[in-house]
């Protein structure tokens, strides 16, 4: 591309930085309003000529930049490359399966977003419309740390893709379908440069098949969704109190009576290794010992510190069973256990678990007491270390480097295990100080129900990466996000995973200073429905289990449930096991309303939008004053439209109360609207009684939490007498 045709773009705290030929050019910041970036695209309709206002060598540009995660550079041109039905791919360089069967399922899908017929198999040389060029060979076993960076490049007569490996020609292939864009003239790519390549080496998804198992097709179209944002690392979580899920055929009782017949076989796992290695992902099993056992000893109960017999547990929580670390036949066993599994599982590295040992089975074993006294071990937390490193030298013996939970670290194991932190970026920042690498999963809970933007908001390094050295900074090795999975199965998985591993996988992928949240969901909503094209289901699973709770409706009755389950979202962090009314099973069916609605109301949070952008305008804004109440009106009323279903499906009558809420606090909303339209400056004794409306809604009914009350208290807060209307703003 012509130098004087680039515009250089440095992401930079959610602002975009243009640079031509050299001479800073000016900031232009992304504005959103609603539901979409408000955007003239310079890319594919010319350049923008600057504000007569602003200096001659000024531009103020709002760039369309749809790309999750967002890129290290981008240098944005002129025009635009038009994608049609002769697009074609050609390969040059170094090329493997890998590289052939990425590029042709680049076609497939790029077909699919276009609905244009094009040639799927890849030429030879350098003629194509994107030309992809790979120095060399990536290990035939990927391995942590290898080079990932690639430079794409989109011209309107072509497009072209460079890397050191087929690692980053991959990524470079994700980038360029989400440049892809429908346009008046037909279906095209921005002309860009972008020279690309990841802050962390391990980012990560895992994903706990022991509680509750999820085959292996859910399986693959999350890794298909991994591989979209640029994740690189499956944890595969294999066994658990509830359930041990891989085929051993040297120790076949652990999955014929530690399963309930559901497990993967040898052959399946090494497929769905296979699926995973040719989307760039590495697959690290985990095997959770010495405690979360109990499907381990219904087969074995010689290895457990307690007499069995013991039974596939169908609760949630932490359980007493655990390895007998004085037993030297529980190393033996472990030793021909692994041995079979790092034939199976080709990663270098072996995660173990180790957390969660309340130590009560070792307690009440005698035997156990008096070999901790014999051998001068500090309580149960040195027998612990005792196991652990008796285990980590197995792990060794077969070649691996042991990976485990905060728990597992001490400053006497070997420096080549890993450590996966649940407990923060301080024991994160410790593990490395001590010469430890690690990963962070603190703040990263999937299952958690927490906002993207709370997500997005948490950093491997943290604050604590002050005082950290450069060397110690790079054992800091990135993050996982992760999925257990007491509260889903193979229906409403995918809703629990996506869009909001998107805003990890960025926070893991892209420069620390792109985390402006706005700009992350607006560039996160465009992904969502992109990535329904590999066949996830999070977007459409929702109308499906709603249906079913209706039953036979009609239209306005499932509009009406579908109007609740869009503003309400599920409780927050542990609170479902909390306040249910007879304790969850791994037998429990996942189909309520709060099994069927997102973890996060896309709704509820434009309308606190919406309400900030009106208080922040003094309430003058007459547009948005319509908008807020016409939908404080539908809520207002939504609760009689609703009470027929009520009566016909026992699913509905458990979110009564919450339907009820919504209309009381809507019309509250619409009273602080009626008041604020005419001055506002209501009393004291008028607000304590619409805020006392909110506060009654607060509480948690059907599990469920009403997303709509705190912005409409924000509205009561504008009305009320002694505080203007841009001071209620939160």
């Amino acid at each position: 591309m012509c130098q004087d045709a680039v515009r250089e773009t440095y992401v930079n705290s959610g602002e975009i930085i243009h640079r031509e030929g050299g001479t800073l050019m000016g900031k232009s910041k992304i504005w959103l309003r609603g539901l979409s970036l408000m955007i003239l695209s310079m890319s594919l309709y010319g350049p923008l000529r600057a504000q007569e206002t602003q200096p001659s060598n000024l531009t103020h540009l709002q760039l369309q930049l749809n790309l999750m995660p967002m890129p290290a550079n981008v240098q944005t041109g002129y025009g635009s490359l038009k994608i049609d039905g002769g697009f074609t791919v050609a390969l040059a360089g170094q090329t493997d399966a890998r590289l052939n069967g990425a590029t042709e399922r680049f076609v497939e899908r790029l077909a699919k977003q276009t609905g244009l017929l094009m040639n799927v198999k890849p030429a030879n040389g350098a003629k194509g419309t994107l030309v992809v060029r790979v120095d060399h060979d990536s290990k035939p076993v990927q391995e942590l740390g290898e080079d990932e960076s690639y430079v794409l490049e989109v011209v309107p007569s072509g497009a072209s893709i460079t890397a050191p490996t087929d690692l980053g020609a991959l990524h470079g292939l994700q980038t360029f379908l989400q440049l892809v864009t429908v346009s008046p003239d037909g279906f095209a790519a921005p002309a860009m440069v972008i020279k690309d390549t990841p802050r962390f080496p391990w980012r990560g998804l895992m994903i706990d098949t022991a509680r509750h198992f999820i085959p292996l097709e859910v399986l693959r179209r999350n890794i298909d969704g991994m591989e979209a944002v640029k994740m690189n690392v499956f944890h595969w979580h294999l066994s658990e109190n509830q359930g041990f899920r891989v085929e051993s055929r040297k120790f076949p009782k652990l999955q014929q009576m530690g399963s309930d017949g559901l497990y993967y076989t040898q052959d399946e796992i090494r497929g769905l290794i296979a699926y995973a290695r040719e989307r760039g992902i590495r697959v690290v099993p985990e095997f959770d010992l010495p405690g979360h056992s109990t499907a381990w000893f219904v087969g074995h109960p010689e290895f457990a510190s307690a007499a069995g017999p013991f039974t596939i547990e169908r609760r949630w929580g932490i359980f007493d069973p655990a390895f007998d670390p004085t037993n030297e036949k529980v190393y033996k066993f472990l030793d021909e256990f692994i041995g079979e599994m790092v034939k199976l599982f080709p990663d270098h590295f072996f995660h173990v678990g180790g957390d969660e040992v309340n130590g009560k089975a070792w307690d009440a074993n005698p035997k156990i007491q008096e070999f901790i006294r014999a051998h001068d071990l500090k309580g149960n937390a040195g027998l612990q270390l005792y196991f652990n490193k008796k285990l980590q030298g197995i792990v060794s013996k077969h070649g691996k480097s042991m990976v485990g939970w905060d728990e597992v670290l001490d400053s006497t194991l070997p420096k080549d295990i890993v450590i996966q932190s649940w407990r923060g970026q301080a024991a994160l920042a410790e593990a490395a100080k001590q010469g430890y690498r690690g990963i962070l999963s603190n703040g990263y809970y999937l299952d958690l129900g927490w906002s993207a933007a709370r997500h997005y908001a948490v950093d491997p390094m943290g604050d604590v990466a002050a005082g950290l050295s450069a060397k110690e900074k790079q054992r800091i090795l990135g993050g996982e996000s992760c999925m257990w999975s007491e509260f889903v199965n193979a229906e409403n998985i995918d809703s629990r995973i996506w869009p909001r591993n998107a805003a990890i996988a960025e926070r893991l992928w892209s420069p620390a200073d792109v985390r402006d949240p706005a700009l992350m969901y607006a560039r996160m909503h465009v992904l969502s429905v992109q990535l329904e094209w590999l066949g996830l289901t999070h977007e459409n699973y929702s109308a499906r289990m709603l249906r079913r709770i209706t039953g036979p409706a009609s239209a306005e009755e499932f509009r009406a449930l579908r109007t609740l389950a869009d503003v309400v979202e599920p409780v927050k962090d542990y609170a479902r096991e909390q306040t249910a009314t007879e304790p969850a099973t791994s037998e429990t069916p996942l189909n309520r309303v709060v099994d069927a609605i997102p973890l996060e109301s896309r709704v509820a949070r434009e309308f606190d939008e919406m309400v900030d952008s009106y208080v922040a305008s003094s309430c003058h804004d007459a547009s948005l004053a319509a908008q807020l109440r016409a939908q404080l009106i539908l809520w207002r009323d939504n609760d009689a439209k609703l009470q027929s279903l009520e009566q016909r499906s026992f699913l509905v009558k458990e979110v009564v109360a919450t339907s009820q809420d919504l209309a009381a606090v809507a019309a509250a909303g619409l009273a602080a609207l009626d008041a604020l339209e005419h001055g506002g400056n209501r009393d004291d004794a008028w607000k304590a009684q619409q805020s006392a409306v909110i506060q009654q809604t607060s509480k948690p009914k059907g599990q469920l939490l009403l997303m709509a009350a705190p912005a409409i208290q924000k509205l009561i807060d504008a009305a009320s007498a002694g505080g203007s209307c841009a001071s209620a703003k939160q």
